[in-house]
Formats: C-alpha cells, structure tokens, sequence
C-alpha cells in the first residue's frame, strides 16, 4: 500500500476557457480520498496551492504572444516545490487540476534529478511553443517545456539547487509516450516527427488495442528510469463518455479501454505519480467526469474486479 499525497492545483489561466480551476472540488466531491482509503492506502490531501483568478491579473502587454507566462510560471514552481517536498517524505504525488498546464509543475517536481518516464493520455500532444502555438494557451506547451523546447522561463522552472540538474530537460524524449493523441496542430505535428517522442494516435489504438499500445508505452518509459508518470487529461475520452472537459474530441477512447489502461499502469509497479487533469465541472452533467477521474485513480493505485 501507498503513502499518497492529495494536491489541488486549481488553475485554469493555462485553458482558453473558464472552469477548470473547480476540477480539484469536483474530484474530492467524488469521494476521491475515502476510496483510496478503502484500498488500504494512507491518504493525506495536503490541500491546494495557492492560485489567483483571471480577474486579479492584469491583462498581457499588447504583442504578447504566451498568456499568463508570469503567474503560470509561479503556480507550477509553487507545485513543483510540493511536490518534491512530498516525494521527499516517501509520498506518492496525486496532482488534481486544473488545466494541463500544472504538468511542468508537477514533473519538474517528481523528477528531482532523477531519470523518470512519462506517458501523456490525452487527445492533444501539448507540444507547441511561442513559435509554433496558434491559441498562446500554455496548457498546449506542456510536454514541449518538460522535454527543453519552448519558452526559458517554462523548459528551466527550478533552479539549479532545487532540480538537482544541470541544463538538461526535464525529460528525455526516449522516456516519454504520448497515448490517444487525435487533435494535432500543423506546426506541432512537423515538430512531435522530429522528435524522439513516442506517438501512439488514435489510429494506432484502433488497429492493435489500447492494451497493446498501453504494453509498449510502459515499456519504453520504463527503460533505465526511476519509473514513470501517467499525466492523465480526461479529454483523452470520447466526449460522450466525459463530457466535463474543455477542449473536447470526437473518437477518443472509452470507459473500460481507459480502465484497462489504468490498471496495466498498476500492474507494472513503476508508476511513481499521477495527475488528473481537465476536468471542468461547469461542463459536465452529475459530476460524471470526476467520478471517471476517480475511478481511473483507483485502477492505477490497485483496485480490482476481484
């Protein structure tokens, strides 16, 4: 059993809409830490970082192009320090959003110096920087940041002392995989062939199965690494299955495919933390979103059928 440690970060400057910040309220409504008790896990919710809302930021300068990079840049250095304050105790990280921005947060956070590998479930890449980004929404930048492209004050959130890092990235392109991916930009799709990332679109789930796709993924992050991180945006699912979500995508996977996921994740013992990212409460009908959110937290952290 896990020693897990609750982290709200209630942000949605990252989103091009309004209500993600009430994610982290609608997952605990849920019954998130009491069913993760009921596993046998020592649960602590140690609360939320401090956020400010839209209206306490003054707008962007005329021309700038990324927005709210200064109080984003502060709300994930903020999470990153939580975090690894709670990694540093022994804790396993359970991050709650809150747009997906809170990703270079919480990564930076877990890494800590260490190799770690990352699987992204989500129907965006989030690989786009200043240069490449049509909508200048950070939520759509994580995973370019995490892997050094992009935006200095994004891809070196910690300083030195406290990543225990030299310049390097966060993470290695080797060491992450994107799974479900549907809805790419142009500039963004000529960059992520580029790479050394691991891609596995919707088009791959459908021909081999998402526990194929979801075998090959831990595999690769799990080779020469500490162990991973599942970064799990709920838009990853078809929008009939969640509908509480921002930036929803037709022909995204389902209910138990995400379940079967989740618990191969589990299975392999490597998974070292978790964020559940995405859900907009404003959007959705009877809290269903966060109720799946739940669910899928409890398959990755060892509940079974039997």
């Amino acid at each position: 059993m896990r020693n897990i440690a609750i982290i709200g970060a209630p942000v949605d400057l990252g989103a091009g809409r309004r209500g993600v910040d009430m994610g982290p309220s609608a997952i605990r409504y849920a019954g998130l830490k009491e069913r993760l008790e009921a596993l046998g896990h020592q649960v602590h919710d140690l609360g939320n970082i401090v956020v400010p809302i839209a209206e306490q930021i003054e707008l962007p300068a005329p021309g700038e192009k990324l927005r709210y990079l200064e109080p984003l840049v502060e709300i994930n250095r903020a999470l990153a320090r939580q975090v690894s304050a709670a990694v540093a105790k022994g804790a396993f990280p359970l991050v709650l959003g809150g747009d997906h921005s809170l990703a270079i947060g919480s990564v930076n956070g877990l890494a800590r110096g260490r190799r770690i590998g990352m699987i992204w479930v989500d129907a965006h890449a989030d690989f786009n920087t200043t240069e490449t980004t049509p909508s200048g929404n950070i939520h759509g930048m994580s995973v370019a940041a995490l892997t050094g492209r992009g935006h200095p004050a994004l891809t070196t959130l910690l300083k030195p002392d406290e990543s225990k890092v030299g310049a390097g990235p966060v993470l290695r392109d080797v060491d992450v995989a994107l799974v479900g991916i549907r809805d790419v930009d142009i500039q963004e799709r000529a960059a992520l062939r580029e790479s050394g990332i691991h891609i596995f679109t919707m088009h791959d789930v459908d021909r081999r199965g998402l526990a194929t796709v979801m075998e090959e993924a831990i595999a690769r992050v799990s080779a020469e690494t500490a162990g991973f991180h599942v970064s799990f945006d709920m838009d990853s699912l078809d929008p009939s299955e969640a509908p509480g979500v921002g930036t929803p995508v037709l022909g995204g996977i389902f209910y138990r495919e995400a379940h079967l996921a989740m618990e191969l994740v589990s299975e392999s013992g490597r998974l070292i933390g978790l964020d559940l990212v995405e859900v907009n409460p404003i959007l959705d009908s009877h809290n269903v979103t966060a109720e799946l959110a739940v669910q899928f937290a409890l398959s990755a952290l060892g509940k079974r059928i039997l």
